[in-house]
């Protein structure tokens, strides 16, 4: 076994890298010619580089045409290249997001795709105006406790707020609430009681938190068939078909806030929601230490989420 990875070492030891990089450029770019455009060097280099590969290799990558035919890779070429793509990507992916994690000013924020579209992005150019000299990234991941590995230097979750090896700290507070289209709501006659809702197509998000049951149970109509209608698996995703008319989405305050205020959506039943309590949380991993960058954005975040603390209308 030893020696197998030995073997493997001094075969990675052994890799014209130049050579690969080359060629990679040479794939993605379909030729000599338009490599050397976008590396901006000699056609003669790149040219080099692949006779080089070829000759460390001992096989064709691409076939001796010339002409209107452009360049046509050998089957070797073409596994080779999809390989060396692929492989430098990925590198180049993980070796800019490592550098762009050390800069002390860039803080890198996790958030379920949802909230990241619906309540964060809309935020952060108010965020970054007031802190010129931070850059703030965004990474959409859904695991809670996995900060180390994300590369990020917190998270904005909903839930309960007790996670396993990571410090939680309240943001704030919802409510859910039903909404619909300004169109569809003219079409069902402007409804105004929740018993109209027994007429229309409900909107379900797979959120359990966000259920139409909850809603039955605290306003009713008794008889609303909670069952029927489609479901979505993400509240974005719930509130776009709200957002096309297909019926009516039973809504998180902090997910549809900006259309209801835009008037793209509408409440039907004003006032009348779900309070959920405290329902989104800051969470930072117990590993490390929040950097001073991030520690402002935690404050600036806590300072400037809605203030709501029982009233969303």
């Amino acid at each position: 076994m030893a020696g197998e990875v030995w073997s493997h070492l001094v075969t990675m030891q052994e890799l014209p890298l130049n050579a690969l990089r080359a060629y990679a450029t040479i794939y993605a770019h379909g030729g000599v010619r338009a490599a050397a455009r976008a590396s901006a060097i000699s056609h003669s280099s790149i040219s080099r580089h692949l006779a080089e590969l070829e000759r460390w290799l001992g096989v064709a990558l691409v076939e001796p045409t010339a002409g209107r035919r452009g360049t046509i890779f050998t089957p070797e070429g073409d596994a080779l290249g999809k390989a060396a793509v692929a492989s430098l990507g990925e590198l180049a992916r993980v070796a800019g997001a490592l550098r762009e994690a050390t800069s002390d000013r860039t803080v890198t924020i996790a958030a379920s795709p949802s909230l990241a579209v619906r309540w964060l992005l809309p935020r952060l150019p108010a965020l970054e105006a007031a802190h010129r000299t931070i850059d703030v990234s965004v990474v959409v991941d859904q695991r809670v406790q996995d900060l180390d590995a994300s590369g990020a230097d917190l998270a904005i979750r909903s839930g309960g707020g007790r996670w396993p090896e990571v410090h939680s700290q309240p943001l704030m507070s919802d409510a859910l609430y039903p909404v619909m289209s300004p169109a569809l709501y003219a079409r069902a006659g402007r409804p105004a009681r929740p018993t109209a809702l027994a007429k229309q197509r409900l909107l379900h998000d797979r959120d359990p938190d966000a259920s139409w049951d909850a809603w039955r149970r605290a306003h009713g109509p008794s008889q609303l068939d909670v069952r029927r209608g489609p479901r979505f698996t993400s509240s974005d995703l719930v509130l776009r078909a709200a957002l096309q008319g297909q019926g009516v989405a039973l809504a998180r305050h902090r997910m549809a806030q900006d259309d209801v205020a835009a008037g793209l959506l509408v409440r039907p039943f004003g006032a009348l929601q779900v309070e959920l309590g405290t329902a989104y949380w800051i969470v930072t991993p117990v590993s490390r230490q929040p950097r001073p960058a991030a520690t402002t954005v935690m404050r600036w975040l806590l300072a400037h989420a809605d203030p709501w603390r029982g009233d969303v209308r």
